[in-house]
């Protein structure tokens, strides 16, 4: 538990000592009591939010810690979204098989996740050409699906519906003494998502600090040199792989159950490269960096999408562009960076 908890820190990740941690607890308990004074359409619609940042810590871990760019995460995000549909459509919400459905859902994405990279990693297949290949199956998967209209096209009693998606899908249903506790997009959903996001949060900042998320950022920063100290870098990128699409598909199961929906669209061209703008405006090499950026743009794109729909999409390209050209390393990353060197510079002052 010691080496966990010490783990929690490390060259790997930004934020560490009392202050950091402080400030963390702080914003938790914010988090905490936030549902208690909020309306219920804000709260749904800060699940929403959360929901998102799941997908983007996959990507931070994939292409920000580990060097490949992908494009396929919201093929696993839909994989596991249309897994969970399909499951509780045919077998219900009895007896917590909710639950059940949620990481057969995510177990179903990380298992394509290990087929598709394994051809591409042990295939040798690097930069630019497997953001190609994750695109490549992103879109042919959104193609397929967009055109499951027929009522051919069912599986069990779920009906695929094509471009219009799959709806009426049952909520998160935890069985209790009492009675089901059933989770819609409100409170009870809220501190689950919240759970959640912590808990993946913190595993995170341990894999990463450990030995394993050292080789990972070798691998990134030089992967030859990486093979000739023995470590073999196509087993290391393939579990990274795993791991995020196993996120990606958690993000893509909550979407489901948030909206009790999921459509073709959610793996299309504008879906597969949002999160790459919320990772890159964040900083996609910290994990903290990726969660406060996401959802600070999250915030922003939602309030364009209400006031000027027609900008919204414009304001992100914007903004990618911006950051490449003024902070590539990211925005927010680049703050926390100022931020810590002003309190340092502070420190030696007195």
């Amino acid at each position: 538990m010691r080496i966990l908890l010490r783990r929690l820190e490390g060259p790997q990740t930004v934020g560490r000592g009392p202050a950091f941690w402080s400030l963390f607890v702080l914003v938790l308990a914010g988090a905490c009591v936030y549902p208690l004074v909020a309306d219920g359409y804000t709260v749904g619609n800060t699940v929403y939010f959360f929901v998102w940042v799941f997908i983007a810590l996959s990507l931070c871990l994939i292409w920000g810690y580990g060097g490949s760019l992908s494009f396929g995460q919201t093929a696993f995000f839909g994989i596991a979204g249309y897994g969970y549909g399909i499951l509780t459509l045919n077998f219900g919400a009895a007896y917590g098989f909710t639950l059940v459905a949620l990481l057969l859902a995510v177990g179903i994405a990380a298992f394509f996740a290990l087929l598709l990279g394994y051809f591409m990693f042990f295939g040798r297949i690097a930069g630019v050409f497997l953001g190609i290949v994750t695109l490549a199956v992103t879109l042919t998967l959104e193609r397929f699906m967009a055109q499951t209209a027929g009522p051919e096209w069912h599986i069990g009693v779920a009906r695929l519906n094509g471009f219009n998606g799959m709806s009426a899908m049952p909520p998160l249903t935890i069985p209790w003494p009492g009675g089901d506790i059933v989770l819609f997009a409100d409170i009870g959903l809220y501190y689950l998502v919240l759970g959640l996001l912590v808990f993946v949060y913190l595993g995170l900042r341990i894999l990463m600090n450990s030995a394993f998320g050292n080789v990972i950022v070798a691998i990134r920063e030089n992967p030859e040199r990486a093979e000739m100290l023995g470590y073999d870098i196509r087993k290391y990128q393939l579990i990274t792989f795993i791991i995020g699409a196993a996120l990606a598909g958690l993000s893509g199961v909550l979407y489901t159950v948030w909206g009790q929906y999921i459509t073709p669209s959610s793996m299309g061209m504008t879906a597969a490269a949002l999160p790459l703008i919320w990772v890159a405006v964040g900083g996609r090499s910290d994990l903290t960096s990726t969660l406060i950026g996401t959802l600070l743009v999250l915030a922003a794109f939602q309030a364009l999408t209400i006031y000027g729909s027609q900008y919204a999409l414009v304001f992100m390209g914007v903004l990618l562009v911006l950051t490449v050209l003024i902070a590539p390393n990211g925005l927010v990353l680049g703050a926390m960076n100022l931020l810590s060197r002003f309190g340092m510079r502070k420190a030696e002052g007195k």
